[in-house]
């Protein structure tokens, strides 16, 4: 069956962040004040598997572009030799790792998106200033709240719905939050168009909508993360790395007349997504499903069992895989607004380098993989008729041979 079209990549673009997304930059030259102990790691892999009963170092007292959980999620799938290394050691060897993420291009792009950001922050006023700390009773329904709090696969597959592989509903957020929330966009776009600041777009497909780390919710985003997003993805999406976000891309989207009108077909530059209508009145915009692909076959045709329209729901989510081509059909009326928030683990990018196939979640590497399987089997009955075959004609010979040799032994 054919696809849509070819699948877009969408990234982050000016952003910066993890800037390869799924692939990998070459290594960086060794860093200067480096220990001399971690030359000699160098060369070694991360294990594929962390190693659980190991406990990580606290790396909270470190400083720079990448949070204390990201060290100690990755210190647990450092090489066995270097677990028992000074931290110093295991962190630059750690850094050397995240660094092929962010070359040093990008790291120049980062850091005047900072400083872009603190000059917001320091400048902008929130319309809400309830949103910008945590307040779970307040922004998520009680059903959300109680089932991860429980956090067992049962309480929260209590509350989903899977209508295709793969692919979550359940409803989450609060009204008010939802208000609030787009309340606090609209205040912070008329903010940006008064001060006539350069608004930073979510990404290189979406050409309206604000990035929400940018003015002040990157905290509270992150707690959003780690608290209720990874104890779900730890749970359905082991596979590509749910058990180990570390970081997240957060912003609202706008879809509707003089907004963007539709997103074509695409990948997310995220390991799980999260996309939670806002509101307000609005028609079509249905988000479309057409499979789990890895990179090697983002393009490959889509099957029919793969194929799913979802409907958006005010306060309601949808979580999938950022793997999952998806895209969104043209909004006819009114304006649609969704949260998304992009959640990474940078782990699992660097695993990804060691395996040669995805058949864990790849839906082509799964095909493939079963027809390797049919063929084999094939191949294996072949061999064995053939034996059998041969075993008979061999058989029957001798049976010839025998009465043969009887005949002329009466006769």
């Amino acid at each position: 069956m054919a696809l849509e079209g070819p699948a877009e990549r969408r990234d982050e673009g000016q952003q910066g962040g993890m800037a390869n997304g799924n692939g990998v930059a070459p290594p960086p030259s060794r860093m200067a004040g480096r220990p001399l102990g971690a030359a000699a790691y160098s060369d070694r892999r991360l294990r594929l598997n962390p190693n659980t009963e190991h406990k990580p170092q606290d790396y909270t007292d470190v400083r720079g572009e990448y949070a204390p959980a990201v060290y100690s999620a990755l210190e647990r799938h450092l090489p066995p030799s270097l677990l028992e290394a000074d931290r110093d050691v295991k962190l630059h060897f750690m850094r050397d790792i995240l660094a092929r993420y962010w070359p040093h291009g990008e790291r120049n792009k980062v850091h005047r998106h900072k400083e872009y950001r603190q000059k917001i922050v320091h400048l902008y006023k929130p319309l809400h200033q309830e949103l910008y700390s945590m307040h779970p009773s307040a922004f998520f329904l009680p059903t959300f709240l109680e089932a991860v709090r429980t956090n067992t696969e049962e309480s929260i597959a209590s509350i989903m719905t899977e209508p295709i592989a793969g692919v979550f509903s359940f409803a989450m957020l609060q009204p008010n939050f939802c208000d609030m929330l787009l309340e606090e966009v609209e205040n912070f776009e008329k903010w940006v168009h008064a001060m006539k600041f350069k608004i930073m777009r979510p990404n290189t497909m979406n050409k309206y909508g604000a990035v929400l780390d940018d003015f002040g919710l990157e905290a509270m985003l992150n707690q959003f993360m780690e608290e209720f997003i990874a104890p779900i993805s730890k749970v359905f999406y082991p596979e590509v790395g749910g058990g180990t976000l570390d970081s997240h891309h957060a912003f609202v989207v706008e879809y509707g007349k003089d907004r963007d009108v539709e997103l074509g077909f695409h990948v997310d530059d995220s390991e799980v997504t999260l996309n939670v209508c806002l509101g307000k009145q609005f028609s079509g915009g249905e988000l479309y499903f057409r499979g789990i692909r890895c990179e090697n076959h983002v393009n490959s045709e889509t099957q029919h069992e793969e194929m799913y329209d979802y409907s958006h729901v005010p306060g309601r989510a949808v979580l999938h895989r950022g793997r999952h081509r998806h895209g969104a059909r043209p909004t006819s009326s009114g304006l649609r607004m969704n949260l998304l928030l992009w959640c990474r683990s940078s782990v699992f990018r660097e695993m990804k380098k060691y395996q040669m196939g995805f058949s864990s979640w790849c839906g082509e590497c799964q095909r493939e993989k079963r027809e390797r399987q049919i063929q084999c089997v094939k191949a294996t009955k072949l061999v064995n008729y053939s034996l059998e075959h041969s075993y008979a004609v061999h058989l029957a010979a001798n049976i010839l041979l025998l009465a043969s040799n009887t005949f002329l032994l009466y006769f």
